[in-house]
């Protein structure tokens, strides 16, 4: 059964950094990371495809957040700087199936395998 482990959420103040964990229960190409606010609908954050390493950001988070992937670790980070209060949502982890994954995309509907979440709050 696949199952991928979100950790590192918190709360901080705005300005400050967090880095988001993801552990996999085995390795994948194609990883991103989405948030959902409440009250409004899941999106992209960042995407990586493993195969040439390319990556795909979204352009709230562009120059801030960065995504990493620890092979063998089997791990997927999310290095996130200069944090607002409008990053403040449950953050997801989640990966493709195989024969989806061509690149790195942000859209949710393309992602089978999802983690639980870990919350990120931001305070200003």
């Amino acid at each position: 059964q696949v199952q991928l482990v979100e950790s590192g959420g918190g709360s901080v103040q705005a300005g400050g950094s967090l880095r988001l964990s993801c552990t996999a229960s085995k390795s994948f190409s194609c990883m991103g990371w989405f948030r959902q606010a409440p009250g409004k609908e899941r999106e992209g954050v960042a995407g990586i495809y493993i195969g040439d390493t390319s990556t795909t950001y979204a352009d709230s988070v562009k120059g801030r957040f960065s995504i990493s992937r620890d092979a063998a670790k089997d791990t997927l980070y999310l290095q996130m700087n200069s944090l607002k209060p409008e990053d403040t949502a449950m953050y997801y982890c989640a990966a493709k199936s195989e024969w989806v994954c061509h690149g790195p995309t942000q859209s949710p509907g393309e992602y089978a395998y999802w983690g639980q979440g870990t919350q990120v709050t931001v305070s200003s």
